[in-house]
């Protein structure tokens, strides 16, 4: 049976989500709690590839049970032997074309910016503290440059992979809460640090170190050189993944 698992994760003590060698993973912790409860391996699929230190409020992944196993019973087995800053919200029946990753008509990502003078005892783990007064006008204008279609090879990691750099991006938008500023971002897909990397461009906007123009011409450069460094992995959510 295909299983859609709909999961939600504090990536702060994690290598990611891929499983990688020695290291600590999202992808490796479930698959260690399936195999507990089923006593085989079992396999299992994501819709993204989360980094070092992000978080999830709606990762999507894919699994097949080796057995018929009610899914309420599946939720509660899982959430009882996964680790307390993993936890699975939902499990519900896939067709069997369905691929967590390929079948996604889109992801959303959320980047959380605390804007204030003070360090939080809380807000340390699950957003960047930004200290300096930032311009949210100049941010929100830098950030509807973004919406469309881009070559965005000027914020990708050096080195990756991917066959095309180009992407388009659905909605991109800053609001306010408080002393936070939450950036929100829909593509059709990311490539690996694009959301950090476009972060760290609109901070620059905001301190008034760059005029939001000129993200236009840092992404018409295709230079990764252009743009500043990503911004820290802590204030990065995947929070839905959309098909």
């Amino acid at each position: 049976m295909l299983v859609k698992l709909t999961l939600e994760y504090d990536g702060t003590a994690y290598c990611g989500w891929q499983l990688q060698a020695g290291q600590d993973s999202i992808q490796g912790r479930i698959e260690g709690a399936l195999a507990r409860i089923f006593g085989v391996p079992v396999r299992v699929y994501g819709a993204g590839r989360t980094d070092t230190g992000v978080h999830a409020r709606g990762q999507v992944a894919a699994i097949r049970t080796p057995r018929d196993f009610p899914l309420a019973d599946l939720r509660r087995a899982l959430n009882a032997t996964l680790p307390r800053d993993i936890v699975v919200l939902d499990a519900a029946p896939a067709p069997e074309n369905f691929d967590p990753r390929r079948s996604a008509r889109s992801r959303v990502y959320e980047y959380r910016v605390l804007n204030r003078a003070v360090a939080s005892a809380f807000e340390h783990r699950y957003a960047h503290l930004v200290r300096a007064a930032l311009d949210l006008g100049a941010m929100r204008e830098a950030a509807a440059g973004f919406v469309g279609e881009h070559d965005f090879a000027a914020m990708r990691t050096l080195g990756s992979e991917e066959r095309s750099t180009t992407r388009r991006v659905i909605a991109s938008d800053w609001r306010r809460e408080g002393d936070l500023l939450i950036y929100r971002v829909e593509a059709s897909s990311f490539l690996r640090h694009m959301v950090r990397t476009m972060v760290a461009a609109m901070l620059e906007v905001g301190r008034g170190r760059i005029a939001a123009t000129e993200i236009a011409s840092i992404l018409a450069s295709r230079d990764r050189a252009r743009a500043p460094a990503a911004a820290p992995a802590c204030g990065l959510y995947l929070v839905e993944v959309r098909y």
